[in-house]
């Protein structure tokens, strides 16, 4: 049983659903830190060949606030970001699906921001194709003080983990060695160099699902999904 562990993010990049669809289960944090200044409720969208951030605001909470106590702000409009979004990708060769799917995540009535994020992960995992189950930490029997490495094994062991997958970025974080003792394997997802075209301009690479979604078949994008990477 491979399992990923990863907080959430709004409209994450590819490698992020690569790491969703290389697990047996993913599992979700809503128990962690809100971590400010990060990508939970922010990306990246392609407009007129340069990189644009987006963004779902929230109401102001202590520092200490964990992501599911964050609440989406009342000021956050839907309209106006989906402007940006069809003004921006208006042309795009799968602008109506994908839109479609977009504007169903965005006009979510849901104003916890930690459900916010699931059910926006959730519509695009299965608009994608991916089954892998997310699984919510806090529904896992773990000792909530647990911090870092520690946090992860035992999230891990309570998912039913033999094999914990992770982005590249671990490398600097987790020992295998550590892992092995307790009865795990380590591994990295590698994400591989996922290029399109993009009206015609040269590539920005890493934006949103939003735009490989905007400029790619399901086919292309399942492609992706199961051969864009290196499991090391």
């Amino acid at each position: 049983m491979k399992v990923a562990v990863m907080q959430p993010y709004f409209l994450p990049y590819i490698g992020y659903f690569q790491l969703i669809a290389a697990a047996d289960r993913f599992v979700v944090y809503d128990d962690i830190k809100y971590t400010k200044k990060g990508w939970i409720n922010r990306n990246r969208f392609l407009r007129d060949g340069r990189d644009e951030v987006f963004t779902v605001p929230l109401e102001a909470a202590p520092d200490t606030s964990l992501v599911r106590e964050r609440r989406v702000s009342p000021s956050f409009a839907p309209e106006a970001l989906l402007n940006r979004l069809r003004e921006a990708y208006r042309r795009a060769p799968f602008f109506a699906p994908a839109f479609a799917l977009v504007e169903s995540i965005v006009r979510s009535p849901e104003t916890n921001l930690f459900s916010f994020l699931l059910q926006s992960l959730r519509r695009t995992c299965a608009h994608l194709g991916i089954d892998t189950p997310l699984v919510v930490s806090s529904s896992l029997a773990v000792d909530a003080g647990l911090r870092g490495e520690e946090r992860v094994i035992a999230t891990c062991r309570a998912a039913g983990a033999r094999t914990y997958v992770n982005p590249p970025g671990g490398r600097e974080l987790y020992s295998p060695a550590r892992f092995a003792e307790s009865g795990l394997e380590l591994r990295f997802l590698e994400p591989g160099p996922v290029e399109y075209p993009q009206f015609g301009a040269a590539f920005v690479p890493w934006l949103s699902i939003v735009d490989v979604m905007m400029f790619n078949s399901p086919e292309r994008i399942r492609g992706f999904l199961d051969h864009g990477y290196r499991l090391d």
